[in-house]
């Protein structure tokens, strides 16, 4: 789909783009952050708790099973999307950092020991970084980092010529929630299994934007969140293989995960639910299916396509503007645009964008490494989704433009 085309009918699914922020209409640039939602997903989650709101897997009352039934079903509806024939191997979670955390915990447990090494990237977000910093912490273990160019792209000969007997896990993103780069992750799964190396990827900025198969990819585990692929906040997914998650031990106990419980002992379901404890976020796995469904009804290709189109205009347009400096310009990138304003503070400039309608994000990026990297405080991020246009893209020119003229 070329930019000319109307996508008037896309965002009419969009109730929030009906808004106005300080009198303009609102453009909405933070979609890495959190992405908007189309109206049917809105009423997937008014519909549970008007017809069908019970707890799952406890009842034998016809709410309970309704309730049962539909959660399940969301769950088959996500691993037919991410590409797995087996559905158990879908954990549901609150979202991309509980699933990281919860295998960083696991593997903690019995996996790791004194000076094995865990690698993780220059450009991770902290919730791929921390959780293995804890779990260093907690066996002796230690975090090495995979380097960067100046470009935003991973120096993946650097990691493949250290690998050795002491890698038990590398930890990587698969496209940058702060530069857009998109890393060869299946590259470095395939030379990571060469020496029987587990990978973890945080597919948090990749699932909302193209297609992924974790089968074809041979990940161990996969993480991503909702509510930045339409659905709501609360709702997450872990993928791993099954072989991990059955030798794995749970992460928190209660609810779900419990087979049998005595004061003497206790002993676990199989996977999923061993990785489920409590009542789950039911009415997200449900509006996670409904945002699969949308994605799937426009089709992930054209999404990924138009979002690149749209990446490309932006890089254009801002370019026009003397004084920009881009953060992150790989070869090849998702749908992220991140500069700064030369002589003006990200967060200034982000703050005179709201005065004229447009949601950026300014600051870290939860990439405090990354930054520092760069030997800056944060920047300027535009970040697109599908309902974004050309024409919202014009008016960020615009107004940094204007900005600059005040700031600068």
């Amino acid at each position: 789909m070329s930019r000319y085309n109307n996508i008037s009918i896309i965002r009419e699914q969009f109730p929030i783009l009906r808004e106005e922020i300080n009198g303009r209409p609102l453009v909405y640039f933070d979609n890495a952050a959190s992405s908007q939602k189309p109206q049917r997903v809105i009423n997937a989650i008014s519909a549970y708790y008007s017809h069908t709101n019970s707890n799952v897997h406890r009842g034998v009352h016809t709410l309970s099973q309704r309730a049962t039934d539909a959660y399940e079903q969301a769950r088959e509806t996500v691993a037919k999307f991410i590409g797995t024939p087996d559905k158990d191997t879908v954990i549901f979670t609150k979202g991309a950092t509980e699933s990281i955390n919860t295998i960083a915990f696991s593997l903690s447990q019995n996996h790791l020991k004194k000076d094995d090494e865990i690698w993780v990237s220059q450009m991770e977000h902290h919730a791929n970084i921390v959780p293995w910093q804890m779990a260093c912490e907690k066996t002796g273990a230690k975090l090495r980092v995979i380097p960067i160019n100046k470009r935003g792209e991973l120096l993946t000969d650097e990691l493949f010529a250290s690998l050795s007997e002491k890698t038990k896990l590398i930890a990587v993103t698969h496209v940058s929630n702060a530069l857009g780069t998109i890393n060869p992750v299946k590259e470095i799964i395939r030379k990571a299994h060469e020496k029987n190396i587990p990978v973890l990827i945080d597919g948090a900025q990749a699932v909302p934007h193209a297609r992924v198969n974790v089968s074809e990819l041979d990940a161990d585990f996969y993480c991503f969140s909702g509510h930045k692929m339409y659905g709501s906040t609360g709702i997450g997914v872990l993928y791993g293989k099954r072989e991990w998650l059955q030798k794995l031990p749970p992460y928190q106990g209660g609810g779900d995960m419990i087979e049998r419980v005595s004061f003497e002992g206790t002993t676990y379901q199989g996977i999923p639910f061993k990785f489920e404890a409590g009542t789950p976020n039911i009415e997200g796995a449900i509006a996670l299916a409904e945002a699969v469904r949308f994605m799937d009804d426009l089709g992930v290709d054209f999404i990924q396509q138009r979002e690149t189109e749209l990446v490309i205009y932006a890089h254009e347009q801002l370019a026009k503007i003397p004084g920009i400096t881009f953060i992150g310009t790989a070869a090849e990138k998702a749908s992220v645009v991140s500069f700064l304003v030369d002589g003006a503070h990200p967060y200034d400039v982000g703050v005179l964008l709201d005065k004229m309608g447009i949601a950026v994000r300014t600051g870290h990026h939860c990439a405090q490494p990354l930054m520092d990297f760069y030997g800056i405080p944060g920047t300027v991020r535009a970040s697109f989704a599908v309902f974004n246009t050309f024409e919202e893209i014009d008016l960020l020119a615009e107004a940094v433009r204007k900005a600059q003229k005040m700031l600068v």
